[in-house]
């Protein structure tokens, strides 16, 4: 008989095989092809670990400037996409403007054989930033940006074209950081949905379109703006303790924090903390940083529920001036590459994805005519 805790959701179910990610493995923790987390976040740029989820390995100095250089020079928007992004309604979801967005360039950029796959995920790369911040900037300011920048990294790129000007080297080394703790997480929810459509033998524009969609809910992306919509409610740590205790005596949700795989920490989570607390002495003021760890104590002691990723991330981004609602749009600006990644592990040795499913339906009825029902 069929164990329904195990697969619910298809948790603990393997589902294929992987050379790209290793999540919540004893000793390991969370690995990109072999290499861990925090020896990419201390030492790697984001567009290094780009290169080696999408190309295979660590690039050498030479092969990183001729990829920095390819990135750059795929951030162009053409004027035909420039058109849809200005008739998406202003008040629309930004995930929905990435969706919409890739769907659409998929259709004046096509493909084609999977000959081209590599330029294809380079250029979504690229194009990334460009298509969600020439939106943003043009329903909030009425601004048709270039989107073209000298900027070497993609998150001096973004936060160029979100400010108008050329980030801090720390902020812009922050951001990137972010990206690099995002870009890759094994068969998850968005993962998984990307995979399912390539298996199918379709097209990348198609898969990212799907793995977009995934992770526009809430269960998967988006816990950071609820954690940041959160913190904001709370002028102290003290009234932060209070507060999180009222919610969890009504069983109200809490999001950023737990993970469905991780069970004692989420790795990334000290990373973005110990970034959290720099920017905020950055700015000098810490009310945001303490309020978030005081929402963190709450939730260990009381629940012993860890911070996940997601959880610092917000005040992160929140120090960069950053609006909260761009916060998962960055988590696709990061992710392309993991999908990318997984899309052509897929092709390399594709089986069409379709499992069973235990029916709990009617017994077998009989047909009765109409006039007897």
């Amino acid at each position: 008989m069929t164990d329904k805790k195990k697969t619910g959701g298809l948790a603990g179910v393997t589902a294929g095989k992987t050379a790209l990610c290793t999540v919540g493995k004893e000793g390991a923790g969370l690995t990109y092809c072999g290499y861990d987390i925090y020896d990419l976040a201390d030492n790697a740029s984001f567009e290094e670990v780009a290169h080696l989820l999408l190309r295979g390995h660590l690039p050498t100095q030479a092969e990183l400037d001729d990829y920095v250089a390819t990135i750059k020079s795929l951030r162009e928007l053409p004027d035909a996409l420039k058109t849809v992004l200005e008739m998406i309604p202003a008040d629309a979801h930004p995930m929905d403007v990435l969706r919409t967005a890739v769907s659409f360039l998929g259709n004046i950029e096509p493909e084609g054989d999977f000959t081209n796959q590599q330029h294809v995920a380079t250029r979504l790369l690229a194009v990334m930033p460009s298509i969600l911040l020439y939106w943003h900037r043009f329903h909030t300011g009425g601004t048709r940006i270039a989107t073209e920048t000298d900027d070497d990294t993609v998150a001096g790129h973004f936060l160029h074209l979100l400010h108008g000007q050329a980030p801090s080297p720390f902020h812009e080394k922050c951001l990137s950081t972010t990206l690099i703790l995002y870009a890759e997480h094994e068969f998850n929810a968005s993962t998984f949905a990307g995979r399912v459509i390539t298996g199918t033998l379709s097209d990348m524009h198609s898969a990212v379109s799907g793995a977009i969609g995934a992770l526009r809910g809430p269960l998967h992306g988006g816990a950071n703006e609820a954690a940041m919509e959160l913190i904001q409610k709370f002028s102290s740590a003290e009234e932060a303790t209070k507060g999180v205790h009222g919610m969890l005596e009504r069983k109200e949700l809490i999001m950023g924090f737990g993970h469905r795989v991780y069970t004692t920490s989420d790795p990334r989570n000290s990373v973005n903390k110990a970034m959290s607390k720099a920017l905020a002495e950055e700015k000098g003021d810490m009310t945001l940083y303490e309020v978030s760890e005081a929402v963190e104590k709450v939730m260990w002691d009381e629940k012993k529920l860890f911070a996940n990723a997601d959880f610092f991330a917000a005040s992160v981004y929140h120090f960069m001036g950053i609006p909260t609602y761009l916060f998962t749009p960055i988590f696709v600006c990061s992710r392309i590459t993991g999908w990318a990644a997984h899309i052509m592990e897929q092709r390399a040795d594709n089986k069409l994805i379709r499992p069973a499913a235990e029916y709990v339906g009617p017994a077998l009825q009989e047909w009765l005519a109409i006039e007897d029902r």
